[in-house]
Order: C-alpha cells, then structure tokens, then sequence
C-alpha cells in the first residue's frame, strides 16, 4: 500500500540528539554518514514513502541547516503529481526532552492530518517499506502501530550480589521484540494521549500505551536500526557506500549545472551608510533593510539559492533571524556558499546588474567584482545602468538588481 495523498498523512521527523555517545562534535542528525548528514539520509526514506506533511523537529540554532537538508532532499525524491513537494515540508524548533519536541512537531501539523508518523533521525537508512507498513496498519486496526524486529540475542537478567554483577537468570525473548521506528497513530489518539502525559516516555508507543490505548506491531526492517555509537556509524558508513558508487555512475536526476535568476529592491533610507555590492559607499544614503539592505548582495544570493533548489532568501535570512540584523554581503554570501556546499553544489560564476540613478558604479566596479568573487570564490561580474528617469529608481527613491547564477554538482 502507498500512502494515500497530503494532507492525510504527517510525518515529525525528530533530529534533537546531541550525538554526545556517538562522540561527534554537532547533534547527532547532522553528523555526516558519507558526504550527507545522517537527517539527509533519513529524509530520503520519508520522501520516498509518498507523499505526506513532513515536519522536522530540529535543536534551537540549527533550523536552517535543517532547511537545507529537507530542501536538498526534496530535489532528489521522486516528483510528486500535485507538485507541491516543497511546500509539504517545514522545519519547527524542538523541546528540551524528545517528547517536547515531538509535541512541538505535533502543533506544526496541519488540521487535516489524521495519521501521524513519528520518526527518529538516527534510523537514518529505514525503507519507505516500512512507513507503509505503518500507515496501513493504522487505516486497517485505528491503533497505535510499532514497527518491530525479534529479539536473536540470548538475553540475561543481571543483577548485583555477594559484592559483584552477576546473571540472575535467563529472559524468555520468545515475548521480547525491539522496538523501531517510524511509530503511528491516528492523529486523535495521539493528541489526546500528550495533552495527558505526566511523565516522560522512553516512545510514543509506550506514551500512548499508558493512556490506555492498544498498540500492535507490524514487522521492521535490519536497515531501520539506530545509530547511536561509533559502531552503529562504521555499519551505516559501510552499507551506504556502495549505494553512493552507484549514484556515482549513473544519476537519474541528472544534476549538472544549473541556472538561477534573482531580483532585490530597497528604498533609500532617510539616514545611515550606502552599503552595495559588498562595498561601503561614503557620503551615500544608506539603504533601508533588515539587514544593510545591500540589493546586490541579495539578489545574488535569491539567484543561487534558485538554482541549487534550496528555496529563497525570506527563508534562510528573514527578519526572524536577528544574527542578520544589519549584516553586510560577506555574511550573506558566505552563509550562502555553505548552504549551497551542504547540498552538493559549488558557484560557477554569477552576472548581476544594478538599476539606479546613485551610486555611480563605473569608478569602483572592479573592485565591487573584486570583493564579491572573493568571498563566492567564484567569478562574478556588474553592471550598472539607469532607468530615463522612468520608475521608482529613475526618481531616485530606490535601488534594484537582477542576478543570474550558475552552480555546479561540488
């Protein structure tokens, strides 16, 4: 069974580990496998699974990053009829426990959302088999569902005595399984078993157990396992690098270079420094903005973001992001440059021209190319022309720029 078309199905995708016993340095969703994080990985699964609400519970300060990745994933998953593959994906910031931040993710979900999947990260490689499986166990049984595997291992209860730990007895795994994800539930049954949790719950199966509702099981899959340690990474690694040489030879979605197109207009301000194309105009008014209000600079990076599909700049730099307050092209191109590197792309080159009566740009163009193909580390070139005096920038109340970009597979 395939999942049946958005808004039906939602999926919070959980990405709040810090990753402290796999020992990595970042939280543990954005600790790369290969050349993407173990969140990318993971949302290929999701994406694959057909089409759903997907919501990422990212930790406080890497909501962008999260972005990114969903971004980069939603270009490679298969399209979907209605189009809408971007808008079907958001990123919510997460809780101080898993399950604030499961509850942050539940609040972002559409009202029509009536199957709700709830997914760890760190089971970055599970198949979109298995979210079937779920989603059909809860259309056909309307209870909570977990993916399981049987227990192999000879399992021992242990415990201390006469000074030391020692085997107490054996454990029946006859009536033992382990436990995965994706788990669902009917949107219902989980809203209702959160607003009466009292206590933290080590899943949501066993959170909406104790309100009182039946859980059944469906099987899960040996790729579904969690990466928690070292040892969990070095399998992942080794199962995934044989997918990545293959990619490598033949790539369907045949990414090679792309073109972008973007456009930025800001009014003059009444007071305050020019700042544009990367350069500090003296004696100009300045721009009004969130940031500098540098229309060069903006328009460069609206090009490169179309171009590597990784959304616009309201989305990465809007004014909810207060480190952008005031910023100037550097740190715009330079956050830019990154979040094209994260998906897999490099800048070719970028053209942008400028539409304004002020500042005259003939006597410092080259040094505006200068500064702004330093900081891309890729070619860009400028131009400046008027208007006739026709339009807001031919009355002087403003500056536009158009850019086009090229990027290239990194």
């Amino acid at each position: 069974m395939s999942i049946t078309p958005t808004p039906r199905i939602g999926i919070i995708v959980v990405a709040g580990g810090s990753g402290t016993r796999l020992g990595a340095n970042a939280p543990k969703a954005f600790v790369g496998i290969d050349e993407h994080s173990m969140l990318r990985h993971a949302l290929r699964g999701v994406l694959a699974a057909g089409p759903a609400q997907v919501v990422i519970v990212a930790p406080a300060g890497r909501e962008g990053d999260a972005l990114t990745e969903a971004l980069a994933a939603s270009e490679e998953a298969p399209p979907l009829e209605s189009g809408r593959r971007r808008e079907l994906v958001s990123v919510v910031t997460g809780g101080e426990t898993r399950q604030r931040s499961v509850a942050a993710g539940l609040a972002a979900l559409w009202a029509d959302v009536e199957i709700v999947l709830v997914h760890d990260a760190a089971r970055a490689l599970t198949p979109p088999v298995v979210f079937e499986r779920v989603v059909e166990a809860v259309d056909r049984t309307g209870s909570g569902v977990v993916p399981t595997l049987p227990v192999i291992d000879t399992i021992k209860r242990v415990g201390a005595r006469d000074g030391g730990d020692v085997v107490l007895e054996a454990v029946d795994r006859a009536d033992l399984a382990a436990a995965q994800t994706p788990q669902g539930f009917p949107r219902a049954m989980l809203d209702a078993s959160y607003a009466t949790a009292d206590q933290e719950y080590t899943d949501d199966t066993a959170l909406v157990a104790a309100a009182g509702h039946p859980i059944v099981i469906v099987p899960g899959d040996p790729l579904a396992f969690k990466i928690t340690t070292p040892a969990d990474m070095d399998r992942a690694r080794g199962l995934v690098a044989p997918l990545a040489r293959a990619r490598a030879r033949f790539d369907p979605a045949g990414r090679g270079p792309r073109v972008g197109v973007g456009t930025d207009v800001h009014a003059f301000a009444d007071a305050g420094d020019l700042w544009l194309a990367g350069l500090h105009w003296p004696g100009e008014t300045g721009l009004a903005g969130h940031s500098d209000g540098d229309a060069v600079a903006h328009a460069i990076v609206d090009a490169l973001l179309s171009a590597a599909g990784l959304g616009d700049i309201g989305m990465h730099f809007g004014v909810d992001r207060p480190e952008f307050a005031g910023a100037h092209a550097d740190a715009f191109l330079a956050r830019t440059r990154e979040l094209l590197g994260n998906a897999g792309w490099a800048v070719g080159n970028v053209s942008v021209q400028v539409q304004a009566n002020r500042p005259r740009f003939s006597a410092r163009r080259a040094e505006a190319e200068a500064t702004l193909s330093e900081i891309l580390g890729a070619p860009v070139s400028v131009a400046a022309t008027t208007t006739d005096g026709l339009g807001f920038t031919g009355r002087g109340e403003g500056v536009a720029a158009f850019a086009v970009a090229l990027v290239v597979p990194a």
